[in-house]
């Protein structure tokens, strides 16, 4: 009976050691960002757009936030404005809102091409934990949307959804982006470069 557990240990060991040396060092980031840009990307950059006018978006609301930018990331600064972004000072809340809207933009981007992949993903990390809060304090979303940890329903859209995002997120923060990805073909050049200097 030894003989047998023993063959089935090696057996274990060399199968799943092989899979992960043959894995290792650009499968997990690679699937990662592929996963992202397949699940998140578009839902990210619709976002974003609703925050410079949808339909009419326009360049200048980057730099001069509309409306609904104010609705979505300041909701109680809005209404304790009258639902009017000129009575709200641009600094900070307004470049708050700014900062949002590029990160909105430029994180998801920056998470699918590989390019600084780990500051993006740790970036997103914290965006993702910023929109949690904004939504439960901001936006009073019911008990229902918000779920709970360990409840046996994962449908939640934020104690579960969220929580899956960003470990989807922590695994190119803590991985890198793989092989194929910029940050990959610029650390190739770099170091080619490097050779013959």
């Amino acid at each position: 009976m030894g003989a047998l557990i023993g063959f089935f240990v090696r057996l274990y060991t060399a199968v799943f050691g092989t899979l992960e040396r043959i894995t290792n060092g650009w499968l997990l980031g690679l699937a990662s960002r592929f996963i992202f840009a397949a699940v998140l990307l578009q839902f990210f950059l619709n976002s974003a757009m609703t925050k410079i006018g949808g339909d009419k978006a326009s360049i200048v609301n980057l730099f001069v936030p509309i409306d609904s930018a104010y609705i979505q990331i300041l909701p109680k600064l809005f209404e304790a404005a009258g639902y009017d972004s000129s009575g709200i000072a641009f600094f900070p809340y307004g470049l708050i809102v700014v900062l949002g809207i590029w990160a909105e933009f430029i994180l998801p981007v920056l998470v699918v091409v590989g390019l600084f992949t780990r500051f993006a993903s740790l970036g997103m990390i914290v965006f993702i934990i910023v929109m949690t809060y904004v939504d439960i304090t901001g936006h009073g979303v019911d008990a229902k949307t918000i779920g709970a940890l360990f409840d046996g329903k994962p449908y939640a859209i934020i104690a579960d959804d969220r929580l899956l995002w960003i470990f989807l997120l922590l695994v190119p923060t803590l991985k890198g982006p793989g092989v194929i990805s910029l940050d990959w073909l610029f650390g190739r050049m770099y170091r080619k470069r490097e050779m013959y200097y």
